[in-house]
């Protein structure tokens, strides 16, 4: 089983933490879902009293079973729909940790009743889905998040500031690279591992799961400017392990003004990796993960 930093949790909180009532009287959310392993982190929370769950959709009995023994939930938490849940309960929020495929149901859901929606990333398998979830948060005032945890690195943080500082006066090329050794190799449960394999649920493999990080990168670093050209290849490195979706990937950005985006992300790295290596003129900033 992978371990997450307590950060990944103060993060998630933090964003939603816009209420100042909510900082005062403590985050009371429910959650869409526990198939995606970074529920984990929130349950821990839940454990040290650090937030508050007041219910958790999720249809899969032995998947109930099982959180329920390592975590001590009680039956009266478990819904089997998100709207069954919303209609006992009115979270400040609601975190999803499914199938990326299912997050524009749980955001038809929630948004008509303006409640605010965190998934995990990234948010959508295709643009329909996005386009959809993003009118929704538009029409009914209610905010959407996505958690891109290497946006928060304080690393990258650091970086971003001192490209926007001058630092690197002209950028000309972004390298970023994005993986591990396979969520199947680093433990991920069979419960994730159903949909993140599975092409229709999870929109690919490590292009999707990995590549989307540097997407979000570069769209951070260059102030939401599109690119004009995106070229991307994609592999299967081990088709035995994952023969239904690509498990390593590399995309090509090319943007105005001659900046270059290159996105490696891999279930094949041998270790563990989330780096950004930025050039400029004269210098180049290099942010490991941390």
């Amino acid at each position: 089983m992978p371990t997450y930093s307590k950060r990944y949790v103060s993060l998630i909180f933090s964003l939603l933490l816009f209420n100042d009532a909510f900082a005062r009287e403590g985050l009371k959310v429910a959650v869409a879902g526990l198939s995606h392993d970074h529920v984990h982190p929130l349950l821990s929370a839940y454990q040290r009293h650090e937030v508050d769950i007041l219910g958790i959709a999720e249809s899969d009995q032995a998947l109930i079973r099982r959180f329920q023994a390592r975590y001590k939930l009680s039956d009266t938490l478990f819904y089997s729909t998100v709207d069954e849940m919303l209609q006992a309960v009115r979270p400040d929020v609601v975190l999803a940790y499914n199938a990326i495929s299912e997050h524009v149901k749980i955001a038809e859901a929630c948004l008509p009743l303006k409640i605010p929606l965190m998934v995990e990333k990234p948010l959508a398998i295709n643009n329909e889905q996005a386009q959809r979830i993003a009118a929704l948060s538009a029409a009914h005032g209610t905010a959407v998040y996505t958690n891109y945890e290497t946006t928060w690195y304080p690393s990258n943080q650091a970086l971003k500031q001192m490209a926007d500082g001058g630092a690197l006066g002209t950028l000309k090329k972004v390298i970023v690279k994005d993986g591990h050794q396979g969520p199947k190799e680093i433990g991920c449960s069979e419960a994730f591992l159903s949909w993140l394999t599975d092409p229709e649920k999870n929109g690919g493999g490590a292009l999707i799961d990995f590549g989307c990080y540097g997407a979000n990168l570069m769209t951070w670093l260059m102030k939401n400017q599109r690119p004009l050209a995106v070229t991307a290849v994609t592999r299967q490195l081990k088709p035995a392990v994952y023969p239904n979706v690509d498990d390593d990937a590399t995309i090509i950005l090319e943007y105005k003004g001659g900046v270059t985006g290159i996105i490696q992300a891999s279930w094949d790295w041998p270790y563990s990796i989330k780096d950004i290596q930025v050039y400029g003129e004269d210098v180049s900033f290099h942010a490991n993960r941390r």
